[in-house]
């Protein structure tokens, strides 16, 4: 079992982490109350839960009182942890705090600096256990993501982005959930010809006629190079699923052609992959 306690200075982005590690399938709990890690833990290692992350910090009040007795029977219990340790400067915490015009947990007087130099104190010790420290000052959301990828996934696959592939009929209605939302409906129609019209882009006949055209091929080496430029960027900034839905009239032609064949594109590239024929069979 992998499990990882966030923690660190408040404001340096651990709310942030916790959801990277949630989109790479870790079981995630923010602001878990220390005394609790160890119980906690416990039932994790009944279950199946096989990744998991946790916030625990100075928000915990009773912090270093219960958190080092708790990390101490997380060894008890075999269990292997590590701790990774956000932080950032004085100058740039007091900048998000007045940002976001939150109160610092130990703030009870207006005076976030003292409160800053307070837990910066209280924090050294754990800091010090830390498997993995991260300055976040200067680091934009997608630029803590690339670090973390890098900490903690260099030796997996780096491709962070989901592709969810969907073909759909317009007439039955654009898919809810498209980022990016393609109408093939210009392409010639195998509806019309009799022998292909109960057929779907599925067949080979149909996807031969769909291909044959100059249009098609022309529109494909087109579309194909938008979507290869596209998905580095999105990676850029983070994000972790697209769906990409392609619709023609009915969905059962061209856009099922069309899907099939920027699937095919795609999978050379090593892509995480998925494809729906959404009304295939209506």
């Amino acid at each position: 079992m992998e499990f990882l306690l966030i923690t660190g200075m408040s404001g340096a982005g651990k709310s942030l982490a916790l959801n990277y590690f949630e989109d790479r399938g870790y079981f995630c709990v923010d602001n878990l109350p220390p005394a609790l890690i160890s119980k906690f833990a416990e039932l994790c290692l009944q279950s199946d839960l096989t990744k998991i992350a946790l916030v625990s910090d100075i928000r915990g009040r009773e912090f270093f009182n219960e958190l080092f007795r708790e990390l101490s029977q997380l060894e008890e219990l075999g269990l292997n942890y590590n701790i990774l340790f956000l932080e950032a400067s004085d100058d740039i915490l007091i900048r998000r705090y007045k940002e976001s015009r939150r109160r610092h947990p130990l703030d009870n007087e207006g005076r976030i600096l003292e409160a800053i130099a307070r837990e910066r104190k209280l924090l050294e010790e754990l800091r010090g256990k830390a498997s993995k420290i991260i300055d976040t000052g200067e680091l934009k959301k997608a630029e803590l993501e690339e670090e973390l990828n890098q900490l903690y996934f260099s030796d997996q696959d780096n491709n962070l982005l989901h592709i969810s592939l969907i073909s759909f009929g317009f007439k039955y209605g654009i898919p809810r959930d498209a980022d990016l939302v393609i109408d093939v409906r210009f392409l010639p129609n195998p509806y019309y010809v009799e022998s292909l019209r109960y057929q779907t882009g599925n067949d080979q006949e149909v996807q031969d006629y769909v291909l044959k055209w100059p249009v098609t091929e022309k529109f494909y080496q087109k579309f194909f190079n938008l979507v290869n430029f596209l998905l580095p960027e999105y990676q850029k900034e983070g994000k972790s699923h697209l769906a990409i839905a392609i619709g023609c009239t009915g969905g059962k032609h061209r856009s099922v052609t069309t899907v099939n064949k920027l699937a095919e594109f795609l999978d050379k590239k090593s892509y995480n992959l998925s494809i729906e024929h959404r009304d295939i069979n209506k």
